[in-house]
């Protein structure tokens, strides 16, 4: 399997984290230990999902770790519109990320069809 720090869906990962951590400062202090570290911790999970599968000795264990990721994804976008909901970010704020959250949707499942064909 290719390096994954190559994978540009790993690439997108790590620019989610970013940018979630960016947003970490405007939540509520007394959501540091709540939704914050919840949000930061399933935006870590989305490109380290992606690395772990990769030295997977199957793309059946590959599959596994890009739908842990993928999963990931999805709580990261719930807890973006819990935050809009609680008036703690702004719809302009959070745009960008959203639309790459999106993104790395598609990817996700592209390469998820992608290692499920090679092996039908």
């Amino acid at each position: 399997m290719k390096n994954y720090k190559e994978l540009i869906i790993w690439q997108k990962g790590i620019e989610i984290v970013k940018r979630i951590y960016g947003f970490a400062n405007k939540f509520p202090d007394e959501e540091k230990f709540g939704i914050v570290a919840q949000m930061t911790k399933a935006a870590v999970s989305i490109p380290a999902n992606i690395a772990e599968g990769s030295s997977r000795n199957s793309d059946k264990d590959y599959v596994r770790f890009l739908q842990i990721s993928l999963g990931s994804v999805f709580e990261v976008q719930t807890y973006l519109i819990i935050a809009k909901e609680m008036n703690w970010l702004m719809v302009e704020e959070i745009k960008d990320i959203e639309t790459l959250l999106e993104e790395e949707i598609k990817m996700i499942h592209r390469f998820i069809n992608t290692l499920n064909k090679a092996n039908s």
